[in-house]
């Protein structure tokens, strides 16, 4: 039987929803981008008519399985399952607290010089830091990705901790927890390179770099390919983003309430418009 077209939409439609809910009725099909539209392609006249009033009943498909985590559950839906659904963004914030106890809230440095970039020692009051060849040459390569896990005092780690739970439910949602794992440790080794290369030896940490690059990852993505899951609130791109030059103007150092590693913000903030795009973009070829 040879294959009819059953829909043509313009591509700015999100069709995710639809082509999943015909998965799971296991509907035969196929998508295609032809002239600005997309097509959707079944085998038989009679089965596209169905699918056409299936569409006219359900265009989001199922909404259950479209959106966004942050709204999906319902009121009988607890914490634990919430967590069980988003296994990798629950066991980064479960290792994210347990490294807060361990380093008593960013003041135990016996415990921090494991995890931080570049290794060093405390002498009296100073502190002498390792250039990263000579960490490297240790062999202790844990040290590109861990100072994500360093957070200091509970402000710190609230603000980290919140944003993380939002965005990487979406993303894990959206595309899954490999996915989700193989973003988290790109965008620490690329706000902590950016903010070694920037600043020299250092002692920083937190995942504000990763938060920065789990924002661009889904700007760019939802740009090239609408989807409900990666649809932010209203302003919070703007926010983040204000935030980022505040904290650039060097106010908080001013105000001694402590440096910013704004290197690493702005290195997690490309790294993750670089997925982006090509996630994107892949995404909506694929559509």
């Amino acid at each position: 039987m040879s294959a009819v077209v059953a829909m043509r939409l313009p591509v700015q439609v999100d069709l995710s929803g639809f082509i999943t809910l015909l998965r799971r009725l296991q509907v035969p099909h196929r998508v295609s981008e032809e002239a600005g539209e997309q097509v959707l392609w079944v085998p038989g006249e009679q089965l596209a008519e169905q699918v056409r009033e299936l569409y006219a009943r359900y265009p989001q498909g199922d909404a259950a399985a479209e959106m966004p985590p942050a709204v999906a559950s319902t009121s009988g839906d607890g914490l634990l399952a919430r967590l069980w659904r988003s296994p990798v963004t629950a066991v980064m914030l479960v290792l994210t607290l347990v490294v807060f106890g361990i380093t008593a809230a960013g003041e135990n440095f016996a415990a921090i010089r494991w995890l931080s970039f570049t290794d060093f020692r405390i002498q009296g009051d100073s502190i002498y830091l390792n250039y990263l060849a000579a960490t490297l040459a240790e062999g202790e390569w844990w040290r590109l990705v861990t100072p994500m896990l360093i957070h200091f005092g509970w402000l710190h780690l609230a603000m980290n901790s919140l944003w993380y739970w939002e965005l990487g439910r979406r993303i894990e949602h959206r595309q899954g927890a490999v996915s989700l794992l193989a973003l988290t440790l790109l965008f620490s080794l690329a706000s902590n390179f950016a903010q070694y290369l920037w600043g020299g030896p250092s002692l920083f940490g937190g995942l504000s770099g990763v938060l920065y690059g789990l924002l661009g990852h889904c700007w760019l993505y939802q740009r090239l390919a609408p989807n409900d899951s990666y649809r932010l609130p209203p302003g919070v791109l703007v926010m983040m983003l204000v935030w980022l030059l505040i904290c650039m103007t060097g106010i908080f150092e001013l105000l001694q309430f402590g440096a910013i590693a704004n290197a690493a913000h702005v290195g997690g903030l490309l790294a993750g418009c670089v997925t982006g795009l090509l996630g994107g973009a892949l995404a909506r070829r694929h559509r």
